[in-house]
């Protein structure tokens, strides 16, 4: 199985995760509150030391205010085409 954590995919998954969170005008925190955790987990994430499902990407972006999709297609080009599981 390939190492995805640092793959060009979940790269452009984080900055897209920041992009709209301050796009949102959110800090971590701010976030954090909204989705009844640490800040240090939103952190976590964003720096890509934690992987996301799509479950927990449908509630953060309910939490942003973002559309799921976009960022779904931002993760899609980023993507390497041979990239294997």
């Amino acid at each position: 199985m390939a190492k995805t954590i640092r793959s060009t995919g979940q790269m452009a998954l984080c900055q897209a995760l920041v992009d709209a969170r301050i796009k949102a005008g959110l800090g971590q925190e701010d976030l954090a509150i909204k989705l009844k955790c640490h800040q240090s987990l939103v952190a976590r994430i964003e720096s890509g030391q934690r992987r996301v499902d799509v479950v927990e990407l449908v509630v953060l972006a309910r939490a942003i205010g973002f559309d799921p999709f976009k960022v779904l297609a931002i993760v899609d080009a980023a993507t390497e085409p041979d990239h294997r599981i």
